[in-house]
This record gives structure tokens, sequence and C-alpha cells, in this order.
């Protein structure tokens, strides 16, 4: 890219770059310790572009999103992974009696309903910060780090009942145990976005960010192949 005369970088980066963090909410200024490898390479890249604005003068912005969600509110482009992990999609699938039933690991975390606490942003509200910085990287050797996410907890029963409302159907579900690396709570101070970039978040409530999802995939059950 450098050698091409492109100057300017826009990072898709992760909260997995934290591990397992020490308090809540999480701020950018928390050690960053990855407990796997997909936060672990994506830490390796906000470290290769900090030598790069170093000895190159690239001018970089990397966003550490939380969890990514929701879909276009005209139901035009959503969520269509194969294999599907993420929860929303995966519970939407229960609903719609696509899978039997959905899993949920671990019930017995030390949070109000026993099940781990999420930060879900919704995917146009991350569009907006990418935006939002363009005009914050004129100058050589910029290097910014932001959090984008809503800041508000969110359980996996709380998904799950979301998704009932928003569908009018149950969700199956059957309990499993802990998985490894799978902290109680994650979630984002993203006031620094907020105050630096002028970001606001349109879909704050859980609610809102489902009812996007389900029009996605009520119309296109079969994702970009119907």
């Amino acid at each position: 890219m450098l050698e091409a005369g492109v100057n300017k970088f826009i990072f898709s980066s992760t909260c997995a770059t934290y591990g397992i963090p020490t308090a809540m909410p999480i701020v950018e200024s928390m050690p960053q310790a990855p407990i796997n490898p997909y936060g672990q390479t994506k830490l390796d890249i906000e470290n290769a572009l900090k030598s790069l604005a170093q000895a190159k003068g690239l001018s970089f912005a990397t966003f550490r999103y939380f969890n990514a969600a929701g879909a276009a509110e005209d139901g035009s482009i959503g969520e269509a992974h194969d294999p599907e992990t993420h929860l929303i999609p995966l519970a939407v699938d229960a609903a719609m009696g696509r899978r039997p039933a959905l899993q949920v690991f671990g019930t017995d975390y030390p949070t109000p309903d026993g099940t781990c606490l999420r930060d879900y942003v919704h995917v146009d509200d991350l569009a907006r910060a990418h935006i939002a910085v363009f005009n914050h990287l004129e100058t050589p050797g910029t290097a910014l780090f932001y959090n984008l996410g809503t800041g508000k907890p969110t359980s996996v029963y709380e998904v799950i009942h979301a998704v009932e409302k928003a569908t009018g159907r149950k969700v199956p579900y059957v309990t499993a145990p802990r998985r490894a690396g799978d902290p109680p709570a994650l979630y984002a101070d993203s006031s620094k976005a907020i105050r630096e970039l002028d970001w606001t978040i349109k879909f704050p409530e859980i609610d809102a960010i489902v009812e996007t999802a389900w029009k996605w995939h009520s119309s296109r059950p079969e994702g970009y192949g119907t």
C-alpha cells in the first residue's frame, strides 16, 4: 500500500485483543492480552500499523469492535455465515425451526441471570464510525484507537427474549457447560469515540438491533442465495 501511495488505513480490530479484562467497562488504555488466535492476529496487525506510522508516516485508525450485530434497516443486507457462529442469527434460526435448539454455554456466571454479558453494536453504527474518522487521518503518522460498542451489557437470555419478541416465536434452547476462555462480561466504554469523532449510536437497545436482524433473516431465509 505504501509503495502504491496509499497512506491512510482504517482497521477493523476487536475487543478480543483485551483477552479477559481486569475491569468493566473496557477502556482503550487497558492491557491487551489476547487468549485466542483471533485476538492475537488482530493485535499483531495493530502493532504492525503502529510501526508503520512511526517509520513510514502511515496514518491509521483502529476500531475495536465489540459484538457486531443486526442488519440493514430495509432488510437488504445481513449476516449469512456458513457455519453460523453468532448468537443472534443462531437464535433466529432456532425460532424459525432451522435448527433443533440453541445452545447456551454456561448458566452459572456471576451475572444477573447467570449467562454471559456482551455488548451488541449495530453494523450501521460501526459504519458511521468509519465515516466519522476520515477527516482525522490527514496528519502523517496519526495513530488512533477506539472502542466501538453501546456500553450496554446484554445477557444470552436477554438476547433470546429479544428474538422471541421480534419473531413472535419461542426460541428452543438447551444449556451446556461454559466454554473455555469465555469471560463473564465484555462491554465497552466508547466515550472516546463519541467525544473525539462525534459518533452517535442509533441502535442502543438490543430489541431494535434484533428487529433488523429478524427482517433480514425472515425475508432471506437462505441468505444471499434467495
